[in-house]
């Protein structure tokens, strides 16, 4: 029996300029290999009826449940600053849409499903590791608390596919708040279709910003409103280290969720300069440009609404370039109020910024790693004989940092609480996430992959009996790249 979703299909209701109704692509033998039982929950599913065969193949595509519209999405983009005017999803096939037990509404979509109008010439499907690694970080960031779609499933097909050589089929089940882009909106811009454009912005605004409704511009608060999630976003992950690797504007959700996991990374080592996709030879996306790139993608965006924020274009361009000129300001905040939790500061005081700028440069000379240096500082705040443990060269700065706590009056182990609640023991390692995914890929054992899902799915507790996965790699186990999964 096909398991039970209640769909209720807003974007395919949409005119169909917005998508292509396309059907998966059956595959061989499908068999489900991991289902997120809380996810499924969450989305007022049976996790009981998914985890059998039939619900297999529903993640598969071989199966359509009833009320499914299934559909690929229409966008162009900017992919390393050029600009493509026809995108949309070449292996992504959204199923429906669902209202969560919180009553919000949440698309699933199937990647790896097969080809679609949109491919390419591409062949539409997705290897195991590549899905497995999207499983695995997705779902490590919703569990640091970084706004993310998710993964509810993943399945092998039974089939292979070509890349540099033959790898085993898979597909993930996808679940975000949307995948409206802002490549979407580049789509119908790139076009002039001024009454297709102004009918995604009025869906935006009422599937993920609906007070911009009642605002006295609604487009302008439309704007308003994603410039400041995708700030607060890009904050967050700088606290943590995680580097997007393809900041195209065809890979940020207006959702302000973190959307597209393909040659992305942690750092280990701090560096701002640091590049984990192996095709950004540029550095276009490396650690440290995140925030400007996020504000280039904006601009972007921001180009897209003008004629609708206001018919003249001299004061449309003034509105939005006011908009976009707060995005600093916004990240800069985000960030520096992350930055004090980090390093236990309860209040803001003048010299926060500068205190916090001297540990990273600090780090960075001295190679430090970036999780384990502010995870040690969290013992380092009840114990001043830890602060050995933070890296060499180190000690000057800790005085300073010290003589900046005594102006609090919060007790130390209360301080402690709270760094740990917000610096991670464990993040996905690179070189740990690797070895789960050569395991899962060459030796068709998953049980790496296990292993490694249940420890991020805490990572602000010590788990002393996996103490080594919070360690940085050793010389020979640096990843250096990481590839697109398509």
């Amino acid at each position: 029996m096909t398991p039970h979703i209640a769909f209720d299909n807003s974007y395919a209701r949409l005119p169909e300029g917005f998508f292509a109704p396309v059907l998966p692509t059956k595959v061989a033998a499908p068999r489900l290999i991991k289902l997120n039982h809380g996810l499924a929950r969450e989305l007022g599913l049976d996790p009981e009826r998914l985890a059998t065969p039939e619900g297999a193949e529903v993640f598969a595509g071989v199966r359509i449940p009833q009320g499914a519209a299934p559909l690929a999405m229409a966008y162009a983009g900017h992919q390393f600053g050029q600009f493509v005017p026809r995108l949309g999803d070449g292996r992504a096939i959204l199923l429906g849409e669902v209202l969560d037990q919180n009553g919000t509404r949440r698309d699933i979509q199937l990647k790896g499903a097969g080809p679609t109008p949109f491919s390419r010439r591409g062949d539409g499907r997705a290897a195991l590791g590549p899905v497995l690694r999207e499983y695995l970080v997705s779902e490590a960031m919703a569990a640091l608390g970084i706004p993310t779609t998710r993964a509810l499933a993943a399945v092998v097909t039974g089939e292979t596919v070509w890349r540099d050589r033959a790898l085993p089929g898979a597909i993930l089940t996808r679940v975000a708040a949307s995948h409206i882009r802002i490549g979407t909106f580049q789509f119908f811009a790139a076009r002039g279709d001024e009454t297709s454009l102004r009918r995604l912005a009025d869906y935006a605004i009422a599937r993920h910003y609906p007070e911009a409704a009642s605002a006295p511009a609604p487009y302008l608060a439309l704007l308003e409103g994603v410039i400041a999630r995708q700030a607060a976003l890009v904050a967050q992950w700088l606290l943590v280290g995680f580097i997007h690797g393809v900041m195209n504007t065809d890979n940020m959700s207006i959702s302000g969720e973190t959307i597209d996991y393909g040659p992305c990374a942690f750092m280990d080592a701090y560096n701002p300069a640091t590049v984990f996709s192996s095709i950004d030879a540029g550095g276009r996306y490396a650690y440290g440009r995140q925030p400007d790139i996020a504000l280039w993608n904006l601009c972007r965006l921001a180009e897209c609404l003008l004629k609708l924020i206001s018919p003249d274009e001299e004061t449309a361009l003034a509105l939005a370039s006011a908009a976009l000129e707060r995005f600093r300001e916004i990240f800069a905040a985000a960030h520096l109020d992350g930055l004090r939790r980090k390093l236990g500061l309860a209040m803001a005081q003048e010299g926060d910024a500068a205190l916090a700028q001297e540990l990273l440069d600090l780090m960075a000379e001295h190679g430090a790693d970036f999780t384990l240096t502010f995870r040690r500082l969290c013992d380092a705040a009840v114990n001043p004989e830890a602060d050995t443990a933070l890296f060499s060269g180190s000690a000057g700065w800790a005085a300073r940092w010290r003589a900046r706590l005594a102006q609090e009056a919060l007790a130390p182990q209360a301080r402690r609480a709270a760094m740990r609640r917000a610096n991670p023991a464990f993040i996905p390692r690179n070189h740990r996430v690797e070895a789960a995914l050569e395991q899962a890929v060459e030796k068709n054992d998953v049980s790496g992959f296990e292993t490694l899902l249940g420890i991020l799915a805490a990572p602000y507790d010590d788990q002393a009996v996996f103490a080594a996965y919070a360690e940085p790699p050793a010389p020979s186990e640096g990843i250096y790249r990481t590839f697109c999964g398509t």
